[in-house]
């Protein structure tokens, strides 16, 4: 449990249309409500099929602030929660208040590190970096799945998970 900082505005567009959207006689481009994006949040993390318990999403528009309740199968999934969260563009920060399902195999499993993605930043040159080997990026594109498609879609601002 914590709060974790993200970049705000440089993550992924929502999907979904909020309520100013479907207007169509508004001229302005309006923030969406602090329910809108919580909506939006939760229905982002559910599409990733992790299966958290109890997944409740709310936002704090003043401080830019998502809290995400309920309780993980694995510290991993835990993790890929927080990321899925943070890294879109409302959100500037994730209080993490989800528990891990407490089992033999889930007490051995370490929390990650996470990196925020720099300009120029490469899987590989991650890799490099934080194992001294390029070749194991494949290990930080695994670890990432199903928030990354493609080894070469991540971006300045980003934070990843790196498995030790």
């Amino acid at each position: 449990m914590g709060l974790f900082d993200f970049v705000k505005g440089i993550g992924k567009k929502l999907e979904g249309k909020t309520e100013q959207e479907q207007q169509p006689q508004q001229t302005q481009a309006a923030e969406p409500t602090a329910q809108e994006v919580a909506n939006q949040l939760l229905n982002h993390i559910q599409s990733l099929g992790l299966g958290i318990t109890g997944l409740s999403v709310t936002y704090n528009s003043d401080t830019d602030t998502a809290v995400i309740k309920g309780q993980a199968h694995t510290q991993a999934d835990k993790e890929k929660v927080v990321l899925a969260a943070g890294n879109v563009e409302h959100v500037a920060q994730v209080d993490d208040q989800m528990t891990v399902e407490e089992t033999a195999t889930d007490a051995s499993q370490p929390e990650s590190q996470f990196y925020t993605v720099q300009s120029g930043d490469t899987l590989s040159k991650i890799s490099k970096e934080v194992y001294g080997d390029a070749n194991q990026y494949n290990k930080i594109f695994e670890a990432n799945q199903p928030l990354l498609k493609d080894v070469n879609s991540i971006f300045p601002g980003q934070v990843l998970r790196i498995p030790q």
